[in-house]
């Protein structure tokens, strides 16, 4: 299956960005990183795609904001065009957007962070590091969490209990190939992650993304994923943050928005949005790109002129 499976045409098509890096994280990992939109003026974004995704998962977000703003956006590693790496943990997500920070912001430079899902879980493992205080501004956290992913899944349907928490382990950890996105791949993407009235162009742009992720890479992050304990680290995320998801999310159901909001230190918004799924970003492409645009205006610093920092 290849690793770079997308739509071509279409909002959920990839946009062609200004520039490719490569940037090294703390490990020796190397992470794919496009830039899009001018390179100075304006203010930066960077984005954080979830699990089994990559940069694709936000063409529309590019699409849309690049137009007068910076937009940054990475492969996890193990994603996308971002190489395996031998280790999996909350820490490596959080030196790699160390890394993405310190490679693509100029001295002075704030950026809004949005990530969504494990994005999510990466801005929230780097919230107390003097870099992502350093260079952050303000998050857009999308369809996340900080514990408890396995046990409040809803992808099961069965009630809450050892049986379904063992199920979804089961489920969410396979290592079985998904093969080639067929109609049954799409209706099984579909129930698992997005709303009921998901049109078929963002289910297929979604299934393409995700069933280009390989396997062990998504067995991996699953097991990750499956022992997250973050919720220390969400009172230390002390910048303006605004959370978005959707009241149909099986895999991050709204209780786990709720608990953001309640313990973020500067919650600055939360939006549910009514019968969609877990990918807000493809699913109400417009609204999550108005709120990552409003964050920007009201809270991101840039300098004109610097230079952009060379990848390693």
């Amino acid at each position: 299956m290849s690793r770079l499976m997308h739509v071509a045409t279409g909002v959920y098509a990839p946009p062609t960005p200004v520039r490719e890096l490569t940037v090294t994280s703390a490990d020796g990992s190397r992470l794919h990183v496009e830039v899009h939109g001018p390179e100075e003026g304006v203010p930066t974004v960077v984005l954080a795609h979830g699990w089994t995704c990559s940069t694709a998962f936000w063409a529309a977000q590019i699409r849309e904001l690049a137009v007068d703003h910076r937009v940054v956006a990475y492969d996890q590693r193990g994603h996308g065009r971002s190489p395996a790496a031998l280790a999996h943990s909350t820490d490596a997500l959080a030196d790699d957007l160390d890394a993405v920070l310190e490679k693509t912001l100029r001295g002075g430079e704030k950026a809004v962070v949005a990530g969504h899902s494990m994005g999510g879980m990466a801005v929230l493992a780097a919230a107390s590091r003097a870099r992502f205080r350093e260079h952050v501004v303000a998050v857009l956290l999308c369809s996340t969490g900080s514990s408890r992913l396995v046990d409040e899944s809803l992808v099961v349907p069965l009630r809450a209990g050892r049986v379904r928490s063992w199920l979804t382990r089961k489920v969410l950890g396979s290592r079985a190939p998904l093969g080639p996105v067929t109609p049954t791949a799409r209706r099984i993407l579909k129930y698992a992650t997005m709303g009921a009235g998901s049109a078929p162009d963002m289910v297929e742009a979604c299934a393409r993304i995700v069933h280009a992720c390989p396997r062990g890479v998504r067995h991996a992050w699953s097991e990750v994923l499956d022992s997250l304990e973050l919720d220390h680290q969400v009172r230390e995320l002390a910048v303006p943050t605004a959370v978005v998801v959707g009241t149909a999310d099986r895999m991050t159901p709204p209780v786990h928005a709720r608990g953001l909001v309640a313990a973020l230190p500067q919650c600055v918004g939360s939006t549910e949005l009514p019968g969609l799924g877990h990918m807000t970003p493809v699913e109400a492409p417009e609204l999550v790109s108005a709120r990552i645009r409003e964050l920007a205006a009201t809270y991101a610093q840039f300098s004109q002129g610097d230079q952009v920092k060379e990848g390693a």
